[in-house]
């Protein structure tokens, strides 16, 4: 192993940026309060003659007030935090790509597994699209993907799988190919559970931005097997039988992989 001829430390590392020659982490400067995924959070330096950075969860007595003004997504509360002091943090995420965006006045809603952190100055609200998450207003969020990001304008239709989100542009819809559908192929992978972006993708239209990975892998979110459950109380017992008999196709085809 060898190791670096010059480790970081605060006076070296970036305010605000990838740590040098690694994509996989991020270096922000807190000066004040950011919400944070939990877990993602790999090491910090204190700014020096400060307290430090303290951590609370949302639930925390001393920032519900401020909690609720700024994130509305019931789903994912117990998920977050808020750092809250000066120093250097480094955040991660699993290996993944890790960059900054910044909003002005804008409108983004993003995959919620690749969101890692915004600004206090946001606004975050839970999308009517399962799986997503809505930051409103301005100032800057951290954002994770499976490769680089490719930035797009509709209209266009994509594999739900690369999509990282989309800005000041409508929701999308589900376009299903039918050739692809009606299809051996298609048929095949009917049967099996599987769904592949040649045969369903998400159909932009209007004015906008789409954000894209450069992977069709996209990043597990637990939320999402959430959101499933509690609509699974809906259904009687054929939409029950159906389900599971979906899912053990899946899980039969995830197996021989």
């Amino acid at each position: 192993m060898t190791l670096p001829s010059t480790p970081f430390n605060p006076a070296t590392l970036p305010d605000n940026d990838n740590v040098p020659g690694n994509h996989y982490a991020y270096c922000r400067r807190l000066d004040g309060q950011l919400f944070m995924q939990t877990g993602r959070m790999i090491a910090y330096y204190p700014a020096p003659g400060s307290s430090g950075i303290r951590f609370e969860p949302l639930s925390s007595a001393t920032i519900t007030g401020f909690v609720a003004e700024r994130f509305s997504a019931p789903l994912y509360t117990r998920d977050w935090v808020v750092a809250t002091g000066s120093g250097h943090l480094l955040l991660g995420d699993r290996g993944y790509d890790i960059n900054s965006y910044t909003l002005e006045e804008g409108n983004l809603t993003l995959r919620a597994a690749n969101l890692l952190a915004f600004d206090s100055t946001l606004e975050l609200k839970q999308s009517i699209v399962p799986g997503f998450l809505t930051l409103i207003g301005t100032g800057t969020f951290l954002a994770s993907s499976s490769g680089p990001v490719i930035f797009a304008e509709p209209p266009i239709r994509v594999d739900p799988q690369a999509l990282v989100g989309w800005a000041d542009c409508p929701s999308p819809s589900h376009h299903f190919d039918a050739r692809w559908m009606t299809g051996f192929l298609g048929v095949a992978g009917g049967m099996l559970g599987v769904v592949s972006g040649e045969e369903r993708q998400f159909d932009f239209t209007g004015a906008g931005t789409v954000l894209l990975q450069s992977s069709e892998h996209a990043v597990d979110d637990p939320h999402l097997l959430k959101q499933l459950e509690s609509q699974v109380g809906t259904l009687a017992v054929p939409g029950l039988t159906r389900l599971q008999s979906v899912i053990q196709s899946r899980l039969s085809a995830e197996q021989r992989r």
